[in-house]
């Protein structure tokens, strides 16, 4: 009698080691398929602060989108976000104050802002207003046109600061939404430019508050 039958009887004759077994071998599945869509697919994150108001605020829940990050790396590139996009990213060293973390775990720490700019564009902030320069449009243009839905949804009007910088190479220049004073710590005020390999990825949907909720 081979060890296959000698364990089909076992299990037979003891039904209770069965289902104790089925139930093992389902937690499991649900871990493992948790981890990998937690890795891969999607993440949920709870938004801490001011930084992204009006669009975001304190207490949200917004889901991100890691499935086009993934494949961009299965393809052996980099993920490279589109203008106007809210993305999450990992937090590096930082000498400031976290005004819009976003929290995953005890340990964990990121941040959620605004794609600006680009690598090789120029970014001003002068007078309260913000403008990007690149070979299309050598004079500047302002990215808040496309992205300020209303007063109340968007990137407010006003952006404060003394800004003239060259993205670097392999790098995004970003921003909160609210840019009045010192709401948002971001590439204009000391956190700096974010290398593209720290993008966890796109804010996908805002699930809570219910009455709230919306893709981007």
């Amino acid at each position: 009698m081979d060890n296959n039958h000698i364990r089909v009887n076992l299990l037979e004759k003891h039904p209770l080691a069965k289902d104790i077994l089925s139930l093992v071998l389902f937690v499991i599945a649900v871990i493992v398929g948790t981890l990998g869509l937690n890795a891969y697919v999607f993440r949920s994150y709870n938004v801490v602060g001011i930084s992204m108001e009006n669009t975001l605020h304190q207490s949200d829940r917004v889901i991100v989108n890691r499935l086009p990050v993934t494949w961009e790396h299965f393809l052996g590139n980099e993920y490279i976000p589109s203008r106007g996009q809210i993305i999450v990213f990992a937090n590096g060293p930082a000498d400031g104050p976290l005004t819009c973390q976003v929290q995953s775990g005890v340990d964990d720490q990121y941040i959620i802002k605004r794609v600006i700019a680009f690598p090789k564009e120029r970014v001003t902030v002068k007078d309260g207003v913000l403008t990007v320069y690149n070979e299309e449009n050598p004079d500047g243009f302002h990215p808040d046109d496309n992205t300020r839905v209303s007063e109340t949804d968007g990137p407010k009007e006003h952006t404060s600061g003394e800004v003239d910088i060259i993205v670097p190479e392999g790098e995004l220049f970003v921003s909160g939404d609210n840019r009045e004073g010192s709401h948002s710590y971001d590439s204009r005020n000391g956190l700096g430019t974010i290398p593209f390999c720290r993008i966890i990825g796109p804010v996908l949907l805002r699930l809570f508050p219910f009455n709230n909720m919306r893709f981007f």
